[in-house]
């Protein structure tokens, strides 16, 4: 009698861990000898493979401008991968994966390389016996996504028979909303919408996407998630260190368009929206989008009322001296340009109005944490007071997102003794104690995703566009205002005093 295993779903501790299939895949990489390829995207590959995620006939072409074989790219990603994998690599999964690693030298404009292109994935389709999907990462400077996907257009690389064709645009997605409308029109020229995966890392993060399930997994919370309950709301994402040699693209960008406008609005929206009638990609971003679109936009006029900006200056991070940002190499003497942005914001809906929502970004600050603090209002009969106590404070939820991620809920608790003193206690969850486990990178959740056509977590082309229109008017307004001296905070601070004046009367800034 031959013995029949059981239904994985009859098992408790395996369920939900089925792996999903993916189809048959190449991908080429755009940019495959730069830095986010060197770091993220060939490490990630690595953990795939190590996890027995990706498919089981998977192929991956380079192409950059650099002069070189196959095997000289086989052997850049392997130092690649033996430098910045979170695991150490497994000797046999790492030559299964570099085995048959192709690498395509030339300009993104030229013709041959594209000509050279479909060749390799004919004859990966060939080799495979059936087509391959097909996803081209742009992994490039911003100013080469248009080129490249009309080149994929011009030369019928953006279809391919019974087979699936994708195209993942890194950040940044435009400059300001001008380009941003520029760029997608460009892009949905050659691709449908379907196709295009507009990536922001940040929503590949497991504490990102456990802020949807704190929410809606828990009816601790829900219940008291709106306007009736909550007092106001901060986000941090702080930094402890300088621009580092990065000036040339900092110049460009600056704190606003580096975190907030993409990362930071993200988390807002992830923590705002209401709940999707299923977790599927374009319900949930329907609910995103709503919310973005209940943010209104300042007029230039108000900009000062509503956002801070501010460059670090000379000062000491963790014991170390530090130059000013207008000292580091490349920076303009009279530079402009923000390390340092806080905004205060308020979504016009029925949940949120009237909840003030407070956002801040920099570079060498005190210290390096990325955090959500969601502050209640006070409770409304303060008997609780006796001499030695810290007093009811209002009740705080602190999501961290980095470097420790987890969550605290802060209670008022009465101290041990005779009288009845009250001071904060905090209630702790912490990943990696939780769950015995280190959670994956971003890029491996996202790559994955996009392998399988899942859009979850990527941007749409009406969220990128609704994005910039929130922050276009604070970029005009402090384009246009050349006269008005930049605040600066010494290095190793809280960030500017001027940060304060955002804040309404009994809100603080959380402690960095």
């Amino acid at each position: 009698m031959t013995a029949v295993a059981a239904p994985a779903h009859e098992n408790p501790l395996i369920e939900g861990l089925e792996r999903l299939p993916v189809h048959p895949t190449v991908l080429v990489i755009f940019g495959g000898t730069g830095d986010l390829a060197h770091r993220k995207l060939l490490p990630a590959l690595y953990n795939l493979a190590h996890e027995g995620a990706l498919p089981e006939r998977f192929e991956l072409i380079g192409i950059a401008r650099r002069e070189q074989d196959h095997s000289d790219f086989r052997a850049v990603a392997r130092e690649s991968i033996e430098r910045f994998s979170r695991r150490k690599p497994n000797k046999d999964v790492l030559e299964g994966l570099l085995a048959d690693m192709r690498y395509l030298p030339g300009r993104f404009d030229d013709d041959r390389v594209y000509a050279r292109l479909k060749r390799t994935l004919a004859e990966f389709d060939d080799k495979a016996g059936q087509p391959l999907n097909r996803i081209f990462y742009l992994s490039t400077a911003p100013e080469f996504f248009p080129v490249i996907a009309g080149e994929l257009g011009r030369t019928g690389l953006n279809q391919a028979e019974r087979a699936e064709t994708r195209i993942v645009i890194e950040k940044p997605f435009g400059y300001d909303l001008a380009s941003a409308r520029q760029l997608n029109a460009q892009v949905l020229e050659e691709f449908d919408e379907s196709q295009v995966f507009r990536i922001d890392h940040y929503l590949g993060k497991e504490t990102v996407q456990n802020l949807l399930a704190f929410r809606f997994a828990n009816a601790l919370f829900e219940p008291v998630w709106n306007r009736n309950f909550i007092d106001y709301i901060q986000i941090t994402a702080a930094e402890d260190i300088g621009i580092g040699g990065r000036a040339g693209y900092y110049e460009r960008a600056g704190a606003l368009r580096d975190l907030v406008q993409n990362h930071m609005m993200q988390l807002l929206a992830l923590l705002t929206m209401e709940p999707p009638t299923a977790f599927e990609a374009n319900r949930l971003r329907d609910e995103k989008l709503k919310v973005l679109e209940a943010i209104v936009p300042p007029s230039t006029d108000e900009v000062a009322e509503m956002a801070v900006r501010a460059q670090y200056a000379a000062g000491v991070v963790g014991g170390v001296r530090v130059s000013g940002y207008r000292e580091e190499d490349g920076v303009a003497p009279d530079s402009r340009t923000e390390t340092y942005a806080a905004l205060r914001l308020h979504v016009s809906n029925w949940r949120w109005a009237g909840v003030p929502f407070y956002l801040r970004t920099g570079k060498a600050l005190a210290r390096k944490v990325t955090e959500i603090v969601v502050t209640l209002k006070p409770v409304p009969h303060l008997a609780l007071r006796s001499t030695g106590s810290v007093g009811v404070q209002a009740n705080q939820i602190i999501l961290t997102l980095q470097p420790d991620e987890g969550a605290t809920i802060q209670l008022g608790a009465k101290i041990p003794g005779t009288g009845m003193r009250i001071r904060p206690v905090n209630m702790e969850f912490r990943y990696g104690t939780s769950f015995l486990s280190e959670s994956p990178e971003a890029y491996e959740r996202l790559i994955l995703d996009a392998m399988r056509g899942d859009a979850t977590l990527f941007t749409r082309n009406d969220e990128i566009e609704a994005l910039w229109g929130i922050i276009d008017p604070i970029l005009t307004a402090w384009r246009e205002d050349t006269s008005s001296p930049i605040p600066q905070y010494p290095a190793g601070t809280e960030g500017p005093d001027e940060a304060k004046s955002l804040l309404a009367p009994r809100h603080r800034w959380n402690r960095l």
